[in-house]
């Protein structure tokens, strides 16, 4: 763990600075989008960010890919930095995907959190590849971050279960019409 500090501790303190800047984004956004959006899209990249500056900062280069599932996971089970590998990839998208459905309720099905996760991780562990910025690319990853991104769209569940289900079965124009034709006529 002591490694893990010395190689990250700089991309730590960096995301806790940037919060209140965050914030700033959140509040000046709130007139545009609306206080959920703001609040969701702001959280979902300054939750996401800190991890994808891990992952693709060069650790020299060249590039491997593993693409059988769970040799990495089985090889990574021996070493004694198993816990901070697992934690991490659990850890890479979980903010999307406890806010990508609070934010588009069509993201309010667990399946739908997963591909989410599982797409946004093909495409940092491509990108890794691509870049040859020493990284290892494992299908391994992509597992561990979607299961990282559903389970924590599972946590925020009582924030989206019950909009989803209001805003699939009633959408926004008939709700509209339905408030419209609802009111009384003014007092003469």
């Amino acid at each position: 763990m002591n490694g893990t500090w010395e190689a990250w501790g700089g991309v730590v303190v960096a995301a806790i600075a940037a919060i209140p800047v965050a914030g700033l984004v959140a509040w000046w956004l709130v007139g545009r989008r609306g206080r959920r959006a703001a609040l969701c899209e702001v959280g979902m990249v300054t939750g996401t960010a800190p991890w994808l500056w891990m992952i693709l900062t060069p650790s020299g280069t060249g590039r491997s890919v593993n693409l059988v599932p769970l040799r990495d996971l089985a090889e990574q089970l021996a070493h004694d930095r198993v816990i901070e590998q697992f934690g991490g990839n659990l850890l890479v998208f979980a903010a999307l995907g406890f806010l990508l459905p609070v934010r588009r309720p069509w993201f309010a099905r667990s399946y739908r959190i997963l591909l989410a996760g599982a797409a946004a991780s093909i495409a940092v562990e491509t990108a890794q590849f691509a870049l040859a910025i020493g990284r290892h690319s494992s299908v391994d990853d992509v597992l561990l971050n979607a299961a990282g991104a559903c389970l924590a769209g599972q946590l925020s569940r009582h924030l989206w279960a019950s909009r989803a289900v209001t805003e699939v079965l009633v959408p926004r124009r008939v709700e509209a019409v339905r408030c419209r034709v609802g009111r009384s006529a003014p007092d003469e």
